[in-house]
């Protein structure tokens, strides 16, 4: 069986493993058909993720078949068609004893510290899997972008009638803003880049879609009724974009880190100190979040069409990858056909 493999940064190959054994009791062999291309993908390819371990076979943005199931698995059965949970908890550590398994102590995501779904066919948890009757295999593979936004704007506590800016329009910033604008909150969203922000203004219709000036601060009141944003969420894993947020907050409001840098985020206390404001952190979903994200996408409140804008195929990961990350291509998301 073929698979991708990533041997360092910037270098991909093919190689051939062996065929998957049959699941064991609770697991589930399952067949890859649509990877999505993440930050975290794009950050272990540039040698910058600092979770990634190599050699690994990436692919966590899954929409996968049930090929066989194992003895006690019954919410699942052959031919279903899935989204996978990347998140291996323990569930005997603290975090997992708390309902916080995306905080897992020992947490393994796959295609990240183990092995991923750039391959034939793999054997999962079967409580991984999220089955969808009506939903395409390249819906299913979008599910866990959207609930890592969807966390995210659980974690900011993201309120009807809130102004809420999202600062970073890259496809964790979009997946954000669709959980915003779902909760009746009023977004505004900041990026450099022109074409991404004519993106959510057109096909996501968001009416402020800015990139910065040189007085953000009234940029901001200008667009939230004369005061700072209640939540700022930022989804860009940059340090300076980062240590800069803290100072955009209304009076009690809150800062969301959903992105993930290795430097460091630095800030003035008082700037943060003088409005109350609370800074949270965003790691990975939860089951319900997949669970909530398919019913949603089932039931047409959320259109997954603008989304994919690009697609590989499964031969041409290692030609096409470098040239797809670039901003030139202008991604917003690009799928690998698997199979």
């Amino acid at each position: 069986m073929q698979a991708i493999q990533l041997v360092e940064p910037e270098k991909f190959r093919t190689i051939e493993i062996p065929e998957a054994s049959p699941p064991g009791p609770g697991e589930v062999l399952v067949r890859s058909h649509q990877c999505g291309i993440c930050g975290t993908d794009i950050s272990g390819y540039l040698g910058k993720m600092p979770f990634f371990e190599y050699p690994r076979i990436p692919g966590h943005e899954l929409g996968v078949e049930v090929v066989a199931v194992g003895e006690g698995v019954t919410h699942v059965a052959v031919g279903d068609r899935c989204s996978v949970e990347p998140y291996m908890h323990c569930g005997d550590c603290y975090a997992c004893g708390q309902g916080a398994i995306n905080c897992c102590e020992r947490l393994q995501v796959i295609g990240v510290m183990i092995d991923g779904g750039l391959r034939g066919e793999f054997i999962i948890r079967a409580d991984k899997l999220h089955p969808s009757a009506k939903l395409s295999f390249e819906q299913l593979a979008l599910v866990e972008t959207l609930a890592i936004g969807c966390h995210a704007v659980d974690r900011g506590g993201v309120r009807e009638g809130e102004a809420c800016l999202v600062i970073g329009a890259g496809p964790i910033g979009l997946a954000t803003l669709e959980f915003v604008q779902l909760r009746g909150a009023r977004p505004v969203v900041l990026d450099l880049d022109e074409q991404r922000l004519a993106f959510c203004r057109d096909r996501l219709g968001i009416e402020h879609a800015l990139a910065p000036n040189d007085d953000l601060v009234e940029q901001l009141k200008a667009c939230c009724e004369g005061h700072l944003p209640d939540v700022v969420i930022d989804a860009t894993g940059s340090e300076i974009s980062m240590s800069k947020s803290f100072s955009l907050i209304a009076p009690k409001g809150r800062l969301v880190f959903v992105g993930l840098t290795t430097g460091e985020v630095v800030f003035r206390h008082p700037v943060f100190h003088r409005p109350e404001g609370t800074l949270l952190c965003s790691r990975n979903a939860l089951p319900n979040d997949f669970r909530q994200i398919i019913r949603w996408i089932e039931s047409g409140r959320i259109d997954t069409e603008p989304w994919i804008t690009h697609r590989i195929p499964f031969a041409e990961v290692a030609d096409q990858f470098p040239q797809i990350i670039r901003p030139a291509a202008r991604t917003i998301k690009a799928m690998i056909q698997v199979s």
